[in-house]
């Protein structure tokens, strides 16, 4: 709900100024931009980052001469950057139902990987903004100034919610409708862009919509994951597991492989719930560390948004651009690959994960 009052009240239009006033003058500053923004932006949900977003990116990215195909790869790629940062509900979700490791846990193993995704889809913006010859703008402290003033209230949001997680002050549910309401105040009392009378009803009603089919795709799959359970199909999957496979590495490949597919023909939500409980016992007896399997497991589920023929991004940029698909599986390609050999690295290289969890000592 949070995230819905956030875009309702134009908070993406102060955060997009925020961000082009510091990364603008960079070579590829406006696809850094749009990285960044939508990385951000994820966490009220993938698909409400490319519908609102969307319209807004792509005119910028296509007037400063970035090529209109690289321009809608880029928002659909960036569109599910942020699936790793806090306060995302598929990293909760996931925290809940694996019950051998803890949701603080998997956002700071997931907190270097994200910005690694991040950069990596930067980096390639940067090149096609050098490529295309892009406009960049010049820097103002003044503007820098400027736009993080306007934008000072929703820059705060991130804040309120990690110390509201993390510092002891409340539950989950307290630090969101903490959360909610503080948006609330800033959206119709500070900026003054989002009524209550008229705009509150239909954002809350569209929320609850969205909530209320995520409960019901909830409910289904922990029906499915009954079922599994009756006929023991996590011990029939370990004992093939065990005749079949000896090499971990070998493991985490075909792992990748099935979540691909799995992330392409299901939600994320039914993902974790009707996968977790086959596979992490599974992980457990190669010896994979569960908070690096929970962010293997997530960041192939983000990918799995831009996998062909269905991924959900895929289909939300079709929608939202008017683009047929053969056209949108084209334009994400190149980020598609990029992002696979991010989640490639976080697969092989379990530093990337497990070192800051043992800094911090959780």
């Amino acid at each position: 709900l949070a995230g819905y009052l956030l875009v309702e009240g134009g908070a993406s239009v102060r955060l997009l100024r925020v961000f082009n006033a510091l990364f603008g003058w960079l070579p590829g500053g406006l696809a850094i931009t749009t990285a960044v923004g939508c990385a951000i932006f994820t966490w009220a949900g993938s698909g409400v980052t490319i519908l609102s977003m969307g319209g807004l990116l792509l005119p910028m990215l296509v007037k400063a001469r970035y090529p209109e195909r690289f321009s809608i790869g880029l928002i659909n790629g960036s569109g599910s950057l942020g699936l790793l940062f806090p306060p995302s509900l598929p990293v909760i979700l996931y925290g809940v139902y694996a019950s051998h490791v803890t949701i603080k846990a998997l956002f700071v193993g997931g907190f270097v990987p994200g910005l690694m995704m991040v950069a990596m889809v930067s980096a390639w913006g940067v090149m096609q903004g050098l490529r295309s010859g892009a406009m960049r703008s010049s820097f103002s402290l003044a503007e820098a100034r400027s736009a993080i003033w306007a934008a000072k209230w929703e820059l705060a949001v991130p804040f309120i919610v990690i110390v509201g997680l993390f510092g002891g002050f409340g539950t989950m549910v307290e630090a969101g409708a903490i959360t909610v309401v503080y948006v609330l105040i800033v959206e119709c009392f500070v900026s003054k862009e989002f009524s209550l009378r008229r705009d509150f009803a239909r954002v809350t009603l569209e929320c609850a919509t969205v909530v209320g089919g995520v409960l019901m795709i909830i409910g289904v799959a922990k029906g499915l994951t009954g079922y599994l359970g009756l006929q023991d199909v996590p011990g029939m999957l370990a004992s093939w597991v065990e005749v079949h496979i000896h090499s971990k590495y070998v493991f985490l490949l075909l792992l990748n492989f099935v979540l691909l597919v799995k992330g392409s023909f299901m939600d994320v939500f039914s993902a974790i719930i009707v996968m977790v409980p086959l596979i992490s016992p599974i992980a457990a007896r190669f010896g994979i560390d569960p908070v690096q399997m929970g962010i293997i497991f997530l960041a192939n589920l983000e990918l799995g948004y831009l996998t062909p023929p269905i991924g959900m991004n895929l289909c939300l940029s079709a929608y939202r651009f008017k683009q047929p698909m053969t056209a949108v599986y084209r334009a994400t390609l190149p980020v598609y690959l990029i992002l696979l050999a991010g989640v490639l690295l976080i697969t092989y290289v379990p530093e990337l994960t497990t070192l800051p969890v043992k800094w911090l000592g959780l």
